[in-house]
């Protein structure tokens, strides 16, 4: 069984799906440089979806360049793994300042925020590190 999974219920396009899940599992170390993804015609059996959706997301994730295509072979990750991740967590600290900048501006106190960050850290974060 592939790691590669949709939900066909959710309202998320498939392909942005796909996309996401296949960029997290590469961040995550799931999918590691230079392993192989199946095929269009194997995934979209396997997840019975169309398979112009796979090649939809394979195309996306190649612009991004998380993958690559070699013409009679398929598509593989890329080794650029490093830049992925740290392109990633830039996003993810942007993401927090503009959350942050939003709360202060709504009127949360420091420490508020502080706390709750604190919690979060305390109560999901630490538990997944066991």
């Amino acid at each position: 069984m592939s790691v590669i999974s949709v939900d066909t219920l959710s309202r998320k396009p498939l392909y942005e799906q796909l996309v996401e899940n296949i960029r997290q599992n590469v961040l995550l170390g799931t999918l590691s440089a230079g392993e192989q993804l199946p095929s269009v015609r194997a995934l979209a059996g396997e997840l019975a979806i169309n398979p112009n959706t796979i090649q939809k997301a394979y195309a996306e994730l190649e612009r991004m360049g998380i993958i690559y295509s070699i013409p009679g072979r398929g598509s593989f990750i890329s080794d650029d793994i490093d830049g992925l991740a740290f392109v990633n967590r830039r996003r993810l600290l942007d993401e927090l300042k503009r959350y942050l900048i939003e709360c202060f501006e709504s009127g949360l106190e420091r420490s508020e925020i502080d706390r709750v960050v604190s919690e979060i850290w305390r109560t999901d974060i630490d538990k997944q590190n066991l």
